[in-house]
């Protein structure tokens, strides 16, 4: 495993992070492909195995009981301090004016759930799941820094937005002295580029480090044009990959895969990994060999012409997020 820092912060992260969106009660939540308790297991013991230390979590996710699931695996399979925890607030937890958002009151509320649920005192990097244009950046961003100076969080970040809103929220921080975004975690891969216009520009210019979930685009990067899995069946953000546009990409992928003897997985993680603002993808494991072949791709060297060949099919597009 490779390590790097998170942006500008001291904090060393592993290159492949576990996004554990995957691991949940699917009764508790809106996915039903989502891996109970003992089925996530083998995955969390793998993430140690493999030197995977950022555990990607979110309150959100199956109704916290992903929270849960990291927390107790956490006390299983590793010590606390070995793991760098990453969970979110802003997704709807309930019904009352601190369930949802980014307002003071939902804020402080959810951190306390969050840290329940994780069985921890602390949480590493604590996202913003969206922006909340219901609440003044000034509330959102001084409700977060009290988060970190009451110790409850270490670094902060953001995730899937406009980059004039992660601007606005930054400078809000600026402005007053208050904690900024460490971390940008928003969708990025070969067949979704938009973020280079604008957010990862900002992000190179700003010392922000980039956690890009959906490194394979839902697992449509990684399997050849045509083929479904169980879930690319039945996930209709899954199947949103399935766009004329997405076509000739994903042919390029398994062009150069076959060119080098390797997974189509490997060469398209290899592509993100490559990116000088990327810190460590978001890799979500529901098989035994998707965190090898995450890890592996920490080996791929792309030369100029495989680059080429995967990025000139791309195809400009509405952004959009999930």
């Amino acid at each position: 495993m490779e390590y790097a820092r998170l942006g500008r912060t001291g904090l060393r992260v592993s290159r492949v992070g576990l996004g554990c969106m995957s691991y949940g009660q699917a009764e508790a939540g809106m996915h039903q492909w989502t891996l109970n308790e003992e089925a996530a297991a083998p995955f969390f013991r793998q993430a140690v195995e493999l030197g995977v230390t950022l555990w990607d979590t979110a309150n959100g996710y199956q109704g916290g009981t992903s929270e849960e699931f990291v927390g107790r695996a956490i006390k299983r399979y590793s010590r606390r301090e070995d793991i760098v925890v990453a969970t979110k607030v802003w997704g709807k937890m309930h019904e009352g004016p601190g369930g949802s958002g980014l307002s003071r009151k939902a804020i402080l509320e959810q951190v306390d759930a969050s840290l329940r649920r994780l069985g921890t005192d602390y949480i590493d990097v604590y996202y913003v799941h969206r922006f909340d244009d219901r609440v003044p950046v000034e509330e959102t961003m001084e409700a977060l820094h009290d988060v970190v100076k009451a110790g409850k969080a270490r670094y902060l970040g953001a995730s899937s937005m406009w980059a004039w809103q992660f601007a606005k929220l930054q400078e809000a921080a600026r402005r007053h002295g208050w904690t900024a975004f460490a971390a940008m975690e928003d969708q990025y891969n070969l067949l979704k580029r938009e973020e280079e216009r604008d957010m990862i520009p900002m992000c190179l210019d700003q010392g922000v480090g980039l956690t890009p979930y959906s490194p394979l685009a839902k697992g449509r990067a990684a399997r050849p044009w045509g083929e479904q899995t169980s879930r690319s069946a039945s996930d209709k953000v899954a199947s949103a990959f399935d766009r004329d546009v997405d076509e000739p990409v994903v042919n390029a992928i398994e062009k150069v895969a076959a060119g080098r003897g390797l997974p189509m997985a490997r060469i398209a993680l290899a592509w993100v990994l490559s990116k000088p603002v990327v810190a460590c993808p978001i890799v979500g494991a529901t098989k035994p060999h998707h965190l090898a072949d995450a890890v592996a791709a920490l080996d791929v060297d792309l030369n100029a012409d495989e680059v080429k060949t995967l990025e000139d099919p791309y195809s400009p597009q509405d952004n959009y997020w999930w």
